[in-house]
Order: C-alpha cells, then sequence, then structure tokens
C-alpha cells in the first residue's frame, strides 16, 4: 500500500516510517524540519532510512493548505499516519501560534486530505496530556477529558474533536491514539531522558521538578511503534450495534507501558546506565505539567493482541548507548 507519514523526521514518524518500509510499502515522508530542536537530529534520523528505494521524503508543512492538497491529489495514498506536530507542553507557554498553526490548521488540511481522496484510514497522534490532572487512574478512554491543563493538551483534545466530527460526517475512518511518555534511542533533546543524561554524563545538576514526586508511565520506542502499525490494520466500520452516542468509524485508544514510575526511580536507571550519580536541583511543579500518567490499555491489548513489555532500565540502557554514540560520531 501506498502511506502518507507526517512528521518523518521526528521521533515517532521515523521509526513508523521506517517499519513500513521493511515491511515493503510505498511510504511518503513529510516533516518541515523546524528549529524547535536542532535540525541536524532531525536530518540525522533521515538519513536512517534514505536507503529505501520504497521510501521518498517531502519537506513541506502540514499548515500549508495548498501544498497538503496537491501532495493528497498527487499521490492518492490508501492510509495515512499523522505524526507531525508541534510538541511540548512547557513551549505551549510561551509559543501557543506554533500550536494553533501545526496541530489545528495542519490537523484540518491532514482531515480534509483524507477526506477528498477516499483515505481508508487515517490513524493520528494524540497524547496522554488529554488527561490533564485526572485524579482516577488509571487513565481510561472513557474518563472525561474536559479539563486539560496546557495549550498543547487542548490542541490535542480538539484533534480528537475535529476526527470524530470527519468520522461522523464523512464516514472517514479515524483512529486516535493516546501516547504515553515515549522514550528511547533518537529521541527528542527537549525530553527527560535525553535532558537527564546530556547533563549526568556532563557532571550538570538536573532538575528534578515537584520534589521527585512526579510519575511517568514511560513507554518504550518499539512498542509504541509496534502499536502503530498494528492499530492501523484494525479499520473502525459500522456494526450492528454501535453506539449511538459515537461515529462508528471513530476509535481511540491508550497507548503506554502501564506501569508508572517515579522520577526518582527514572534517574537512578540512567544513574545505572551511565555509571554517575546525578546531581539533582529538586523545584516545584511547573505551570501545565501534571503529577501522574497511568494508561489503562485493556482496548489496545484487546484489539490487536500486543501490549508494550520493554522493561524501563533495558530501554533506559538503549537509550544511553545511542546517546554516547550520537555524540561521538559528531564530535567526530
Amino acid at each position: 500500500m501506498k502511506y502518507l507519514v507526517t512528521g518523518a523526521a521526528g521521533f515517532i514518524g521515523n521509526y513508523v516510517a521506517e517499519k513500513l518500509c521493511n515491511q515493503g510499502h510505498e511510504v511518503i515522508g513529510l516533516d518541515n524540519l523546524n528549529d524547535y530542536y536542532d535540525p541536524d537530529l532531525k536530518l540525522a534520523r533521515l538519513k536512517r532510512i534514505e536507503h529505501f528505494d520504497n521510501f521518498t521524503f517531502v519537506k513541506a508543512d502540514i499548515s500549508d493548505r495548498d501544498t497538503i492538497a496537491t501532495l493528497f491529489s498527487q499521490q492518492k495514498f490508501d492510509r495515512v499516519i499523522h505524526l507531525a506536530a508541534q510538541a511540548g507542553v512547557r513551549y505551549s507557554i510561551e509559543n501557543p501560534m506554533a500550536y494553533i498553526d501545526s496541530n489545528l490548521t495542519g490537523m484540518a488540511t491532514i482531515l480534509e486530505g483524507c477526506r477528498h481522496n477516499n483515505v481508508e484510514h487515517l490513524v493520528y497522534a494524540s497524547s496522554s496530556s488529554v488527561y490533564g490532572a485526572n485524579k482516577k487512574i488509571p487513565f481510561a478512554e472513557s474518563d472525561r477529558v474536559d479539563y486539560p491543563v496546557s495549550l498543547y493538551a487542548a490542541t490535542k483534545k480538539s484533534n480528537e474533536l475535529m476526527a470524530h466530527t470527519y468520522s461522523h460526517l464523512y464516514a472517514l475512518p479515524t483512529t486516535g491514539l493516546r501516547f504515553f511518555t515515549v522514550y528511547g534511542p533518537w529521541g527528542r533533546p527537549d525530553m527527560a531522558p535525553f535532558l537527564f543524561t546530556d547533563a549526568v554524563a556532563n557532571d550538570r545538576p538536573i532538575k528534578v521538578f515537584n520534589d521527585g514526586k512526579m510519575q511517568r508511565d514511560f513507554t518504550y520506542i518499539d512498542d509504541i511503534v509496534e502499536g502503530i502499525v498494528r492499530i492501523q490494520d484494525v479499520i473502525p466500520k459500522p456494526v450492528e450495534q454501535a453506539p449511538t452516542e459515537s461515529s462508528p468509524y471513530y476509535k481511540l485508544y491508550n497507548i503506554g507501558n502501564n506501569s508508572p514510575v517515579e522520577l526518582e526511580a527514572f534517574i537512578t536507571c540512567i544513574e545505572n546506565a551511565l555509571g554517575k550519580k546525578a546531581v539533582k536541583n529538586y523545584m516545584p511543579m511547573q505551570d501545565g505539567d501534571v503529577v501522574r500518567t497511568f494508561a489503562d490499555i485493556t482496548n489496545l491489548e484487546s484489539e490487536i493482541g500486543f501490549k508494550p513489555k520493554t522493561d524501563l532500565q533495558d530501554g533506559i540502557n538503549h537509550f544511553v548507548d545511542w546517546f554516547k554514540d550520537y555524540h561521538a560520531n559528531k564530535a567526530s
């Protein structure tokens, strides 16, 4: 089949494009290569997959309506995996318009492209951030998510609402995936694994927010990609007893490790992998942050027969090994 993978130079999108190419599909990878973080890392990710004859990279912005409409019209994709977005909870507090352009306008252009070109399934990235400061644990897809605590979360909830509307009005099959704290080799430099590893390796103190009492459902990249690639084969469609309150063409799933870890334990894993102790500066909670994330993955597991399984220490070991190699290669 022919796939569009948006965010193909991003962390998750790059792995998904690679997996689909390995399966023999034709993949068009789209990314705008913006400078939210070091573009050299994005270019290095693309080099990992440029050898595939069945991969083509297109540099474009998902918020560019004309360019995206033309791309859809020309390429006639069978399926779309939409992972491009302006990421980061804290950055959304300082630069809200970047999230409006990329996450709202960008989602609309993708939905329109799918609608007008008979795409059989759109899988898109949502986020555990939609749960806000939800007190009920674990977080289930049926929980109310009406109170986001960051603009990033608000845009992701909006993406779900937009997808539902297109599913309802145009019978467009859409599946949203609420990712829970994805980490691993080639991860983003604004995320805790990269920031902490870089600081500890270079004898700099790390900022530990909420006095280390945060909990995150850390999910290894290979598990996330396996979930994405499996779920895109499960196309939402009407059934005899479809619930009247939702479109039968619309699905949402949590995808997480189902095992939250305290920040202190996470730091210990990094210390173990580096063989060095961290110098910790304890800080209060930051605006937009939540104390805990914890994914109920019952629905995902029952649908695809798979759940994330990578042990945190093993995953951190893989990340730290990559981190050392990547920076050694940059230095040379």
